[in-house]
């Protein structure tokens, strides 16, 4: 098991390599055009030369935006979680829905009366039409 373990490594870093020249936009690319890197990925992923070279020179790097890393935002920035039965809008939502149901109820309800009228009808008129 432990003898794949370096060949997995080299194809994994192989693999992110090639992905990540993919979808880097054009402009953030350095030193040669896209199709170059990808193919210098390509050729030389196998020895690590290519995957190592697009890694260290081939993107440009931004700082975080806002000059902070993700970690000092989320710490400054706590999310104050509200249960559903204790958020308005969930319970705004709910009503909504509650609304809609009971009309489409109604709908359905006043469909199934016109309709059993409707058959009550026919059945008088074929009665009707048979004790003739």
């Amino acid at each position: 098991m432990f003898r794949y373990l370096p060949f997995l490594l080299v194809l994994a870093l192989w693999i992110y390599a090639f992905i990540d020249c993919l979808n880097t936009p054009e402009e953030e690319v350095r030193g040669l055009p896209k199709v170059v890197w990808v193919i210098i990925i390509l050729l030389f992923g196998e020895v690590l030369v290519g995957p190592i070279a697009w890694l260290v020179a081939g993107r440009t790097r931004r700082a975080p935006a806002g000059g902070s890393t993700p970690s000092e935002w989320h710490r400054n920035h706590r999310v104050q979680y509200v249960a559903p039965d204790d958020n308005p809008e969930f319970l705004r939502s709910l009503k909504e829905e509650s609304k809609k149901d009971e009309a489409l109820l109604k709908d359905w309800e006043a469909d199934l009366r016109r309709r059993e009228e409707e058959l009550k009808r026919r059945e008088r008129g074929e009665e009707e039409g048979a004790g003739s």
